[in-house]
């Protein structure tokens, strides 16, 4: 099993590709991809066709995945990006800002 530094609701920044230096929310991990999809970047126009939630079809703008080793998470206290160390307290993880010493919730 693949564990992953970046989870659903974390604030991160992209640190290559088209949106670099965008910082955002992420949506959606997916992890045996490990690709994760940020809010409001990285976004592709995909054709759709004409369906019960969308009579009209043509063409939507969405998001595309983002691999995450692209993605840095954002420290709490500085809003800079930081790496992630694990520390386990009996069954709970608890994931602490490199740069800060804070935990990230």
């Amino acid at each position: 099993m693949v564990k992953l530094h970046i989870r659903k609701g974390d604030e991160v920044i992209i640190l290559a590709g088209k949106d670099k230096g965008q910082k955002g929310k992420v949506l959606k991990v997916f992890v045996k991809e490990q690709k994760a999809i940020v809010e409001g970047w990285n976004m592709v126009s995909k054709s759709m066709k004409p369906s019960a939630k969308n009579p009209q079809g043509g063409i939507v703008k969405q998001e595309a995945p983002i691999h995450i080793s692209n993605l840095s998470l954002i420290d709490p206290k500085s809003g800079k990006p930081t790496r992630v160390s694990i520390k386990h307290e009996g069954k709970n993880v608890i994931r602490i800002s490199k740069k800060s010493g804070e935990e990230i919730k």
